[in-house]
């Protein structure tokens, strides 16, 4: 007999439910959330399981490493699908949860999600903590121009190097704020040197990753582009056409159709936000900054002046995406004209 587990996981605690095919219940039991106690219970000699699934989460990764180690048949879900689900009971528990979970595998009903290796969850690491250093110095620069700017002192548009010298200059007949901006210009200075720091590991990284320079061949994709995207693809093998890159990545319209009714909305925005974001920053480059015209420039600028800025952006950089892809499985580079390529 085949049996069929879920588990829902929490920070503490994960509620573990085993099923067997024909949908009995054989256990229901609180463990640690932990790979070795998670291991101890579901590896009992009584049910020899066919799958595990757990919700993908913040600990999903490393719970689904530990136990695909001792070889349990684990599996990461969609949450959107999990969350369609489970919505049809009346009462949400941990318990009912864990139980509705395993009723999806027993009944072959989820969309299992990539888990990424451990390479790629480092490199991913490295472009949060970048992007969240980055993000809370420039809320310090926003809080310093609204603070000055109570007192009738105004920052005005000054660069990142002369920016702590304007603040000073603003504040030098000013005693009793000086100490409030000192401190203030004393974090953003570390957070500042903290992403520095960050920014030249993130370089490193691509120097030496030779699937990052060919994917820097195409204009407008630079170090940051291109090690995201690495780390968020991370294996390129698990798209059959490269076109998959597109709504992999939230870049395609909603469709809503019913009977004689059909309605495309705005892009999807599933999955990966922070890739979404760095292509729409590298499309906004292409077509805006990159001087040197090649055969995509001259495709979005057409598709611009036909449908406007906005969508064209949208468009470029799911083309984008496609083509990234596919430079990185064929081990080739970006072809400047349309002939070549």
């Amino acid at each position: 007999m085949l049996y069929y587990a879920g588990l829902d996981v929490s920070v503490k605690e994960t509620s573990v439910c085993i099923l067997d095919e024909t949908g009995r219940v054989c256990l229901e039991r609180k463990v640690a959330s932990d790979p070795a106690d998670l291991a101890l219970v579901l590896q009992d000699p009584r049910w020899p399981l066919h799958r595990v699934g757990l919700e993908a989460g913040p600990l999903s990764q490393w719970l689904h490493a530990g136990l695909a180690q001792v070889g349990l048949p684990v599996i990461c879900i969609e949450t959107r699908h999990a969350k369609a689900f489970l919505k049809a009971r009346v009462n949400k528990s941990d318990r009912h949860d864990a139980r509705g979970i395993a009723q999806m595998m027993r009944v072959d009903l989820f969309r299992p999600v990539h888990v990424k290796t451990p390479a790629s969850q480092s490199r991913r690491a490295l472009l949060s903590a970048r992007r969240l250093c980055q993000e809370k110095a420039l809320a310090i620069e926003n809080d310093i121009r609204g603070l000055l700017r109570n007192f009738g002192l105004k920052v005005g548009l000054v660069g990142k190097p002369q920016f702590e010298t304007r603040i000073r200059d603003l504040v030098v007949d000013e005693p009793e704020l000086q100490p409030v901006m000192e401190s203030l210009l004393s974090a953003r200075a570390g957070l500042r040197a903290s992403e520095a720091a960050l920014h030249r590991r993130l370089l490193q990284l691509v120097r030496q990753d030779p699937v990052c320079r060919r994917l820097m061949s195409v204009p407008g994709v630079g170090p940051v582009v291109s090690l995201a995207f690495v780390a968020t693809i991370d294996d390129p093998g698990r798209f059959s056409n490269s076109k998959a890159a597109g709504p992999a990545l939230g870049l395609v319209p909603r469709l809503d159709q019913s009977g004689e009714t059909e309605r495309i909305g705005r892009i999807s925005r599933c999955g990966d936000a922070m890739m979404r974001g760095l292509l729409f920053e590298a499309a906004t480059v292409l077509l805006t900054r990159v001087r040197t015209w090649s055969w995509l420039k001259a495709w979005a600028v057409n598709l611009a002046r036909r449908r406007g800025m906005k969508r064209a952006i949208v468009a470029l950089s799911r083309r984008l995406a496609v083509i990234l892809h596919r430079i990185w499985v064929d081990g080739s580079e970006f072809q400047w004209t349309r002939a070549t390529a």
